[in-house]
């Protein structure tokens, strides 16, 4: 284990240095009431003529998207994507892409409707590889069609993020991740978050929060501005995210944690996610368990199981906070912890995952390990047994 440690922390440093001189981006980010409706006119002046929107019959038959549909000189619409998206619906909407002469994709929704699209997307610009043949670091390597991403949720980051996660035939989940799967415009328009119910805004919220904490703990990727907007991300959705489960027409704090979801996003595709991610991401695959509730219950849990590793950084979010001022280095980090479960609770997230069978506990933890190791740049290097004892916590 202690090899394996030593290599870990070498390619992080090696990957560190490399990431340096990509070519990281934004997306163009449109904000505010209303703002879906600038969509027709971004398209047009790309020289888009059909997209292809994927998407609910729910979003589908909204005011807003009706509105905005009127605009567009053609679209075809796929609305097939559920939770935790699988291979066979990537390849559907490449069908129906190629099939309708579409030019250009739209995704709007949650995560799971961004990822199904921009899978689609690396797909339709290497029709020679399968998705499994796509997955892991920069193997697109090729410009996909214009990609506007419009989230419905404040959660994901997926309309910032290189990251497309996929579940395959086994129920393994993964991700092809490409510098070229960054959406070319993002469009936050909090009208399209108002009737999302506080279950969901919960969950949502978490995984934001998830991504912001995992990026600025993280060792070796990180630079000023991911730690900047990480802080500021955090900041907000404890500031805002209650408000909004609890009156979910409050644009004001729809709006806020849009933005602190795409701040969130940003940061950990510069900075990467952690061990939370790679152990909920099974859970996800192999349960459907939804990955923002996946990532809520873990995320304090992981943090302790860190310890003195990542107390620095904890503190220091503590300290964004006003949380425990006079307290120690050791005490400000338990403060913060205390105040995820806090909102955790609040916000009605279980404890626990009664779906979890012992018997899945090691295939779990073989994917847990191989997502994380080496790339995710973590505060302690987990093997298969740190794994399986953070999934033993959530466990009944």
């Amino acid at each position: 284990m202690l090899l394996k440690k030593i290599y870990c922390r070498v390619f992080q440093a090696c990957f560190g240095l490399g990431a340096r001189v990509l070519p990281w981006r934004r997306p163009e980010c449109i904000t505010g009431v209303g703002s879906l409706q600038r969509l027709p006119e971004l398209l047009a002046d790309a020289g888009c003529k059909k997209p292809m929107i994927v998407a609910s019959r729910r979003q589908c038959a909204a005011p807003e998207f009706t509105a905005m549909a009127e605009k567009l000189p053609a679209w075809s619409g796929f609305h097939g994507v559920t939770a935790n998206p699988k291979i066979e619906t990537v390849e559907q909407i490449v069908a129906q892409f190629r099939a309708e002469g579409c030019d250009s994709m739209v995704a709007i929704g949650g995560g799971s409707p961004m990822d199904a699209a921009k899978a689609a997307a690396a797909r339709l610009a290497r029709p020679n590889r399968s998705v499994g043949q796509l997955k892991g670091l920069l193997k697109v390597r090729r410009k996909i069609v214009p990609f506007a991403a419009v989230p419905t949720t404040a959660g994901t980051g997926s309309e910032t993020t290189i990251a497309a996660v996929v579940t395959d035939e086994t129920h393994h989940k993964y991700a092809v991740n490409d510098l070229c799967l960054i959406p070319r415009w993002a469009i936050l328009d909090p009208t399209l978050t108002v009737s999302l119910p506080a279950g969901v805004t919960a969950e949502t919220g978490l995984d934001a929060l998830t991504h912001a904490v995992e990026a600025y703990i993280g060792r070796f990727y990180n630079t000023r501005e991911t730690r900047s907007l990480a802080r500021q991300a955090v900041k907000a959705i404890f500031q805002y995210l209650p408000t909004a489960c609890a009156d979910g027409t409050d644009l004001r704090a729809r709006q806020e944690l849009l933005t602190a979801s795409y701040r969130a996003g940003f940061a950990f595709t510069r900075a990467s996610v952690g061990n939370v991610h790679a152990l909920a991401h099974t859970l996800g695959g192999l349960y459907d368990v939804p990955h923002g509730r996946a990532n809520a219950v873990l995320l304090p849990v992981m943090l302790e199981a860190y310890g003195p590793a990542a107390c620095k950084r904890l503190a220091e979010l503590a300290d964004v906070l006003g949380l425990c001022p006079a307290g120690s280095r050791a005490e400000k980090a338990r403060a913060f912890i205390d105040a995820i479960y806090r909102m955790n609770r609040a916000l009605g997230i279980p404890e626990r995952f009664p779906c979890i069978r012992p018997e899945d506990l090691p295939q779990m933890a073989a994917w847990a390990e191989a997502e994380a190791n080496p790339v995710y740049p973590v505060p302690v290097i987990f093997g298969k047994e740190d794994f399986i004892r953070v999934a033993r916590r959530v466990m009944p």
